[in-house]
């Protein structure tokens, strides 16, 4: 998932990659840097969302070059969106494209399975993302700082690990600004615990 607040945005994921029912790596880092400033978020296929990742990366390189300038979030999200659009018969791929940028500062964009691209407050994604909806509509407001983003996004990935059997492991957040990009690990005897009757 990812958040924006005021001056950037905050960005996790679990660690989780299964192959059926069978967990084929447990602590795999689904936040994904193509620049300085822009991350991603990759759920559906590894294989496809990896090669996806590194051919954007490939063409933002390229492109800040000939631009002699950092690329922007939403050139970022619209190569993500045209990769998953034109290939969208081919691939497997949910992507979440944030990041931060000094034309508009902190922007979310989900591209989703399909190839739509989207700016929003925040967005989930994954097969987790199915059991939290109503929490994180619940529980997102505008205007949240950046250590209130990552306590949101912390929560809200429990909890989808907590119901989700595909999803896993640790989680991993990143907050990006204009200062650079902050991680942060939540490791299993960390995470926060709910109900379970």
């Amino acid at each position: 998932m990812a958040v924006e607040f005021n001056g950037g945005v905050v960005i996790g994921a679990d660690s989780r990659t299964t192959t059926g029912s069978y967990v084929a790596n447990r602590v795999t880092d689904k936040l994904t840097p193509v620049t300085e400033r822009i991350f991603c978020c990759r759920s559906g296929s590894a294989a496809d969302t990896q090669a996806i990742a590194d051919i954007v990366k490939y063409h933002l390189n390229f492109h800040s070059i000939e631009m002699e300038e950092p690329v922007l979030v939403k050139t970022a999200a619209n190569l993500f969106r045209e990769m998953c659009y034109g290939y969208r018969d081919q691939l497997s791929a949910g992507i979440i494209c944030a990041g931060w940028d000094k034309l508009n500062g902190g922007q979310v964009y989900s591209i989703p399975l399909g190839g739509m691209c989207i700016r929003q407050p925040f967005t989930i994604g994954g097969s987790g993302s199915t059991y939290i909806y109503g929490h994180c509509d619940a529980t997102y407001k505008s205007g949240m700082s950046k250590e209130e983003c990552f306590n949101f996004v912390k929560t809200a990935v429990a909890l989808a690990m907590s119901r989700d059997g595909s999803s896993g492991g640790i989680i991993r957040m990143a907050g990006i600004d204009e200062t650079g990009v902050e991680r942060r690990v939540i490791l299993g005897n960390e995470l926060p615990t709910f109900y379970e009757g």
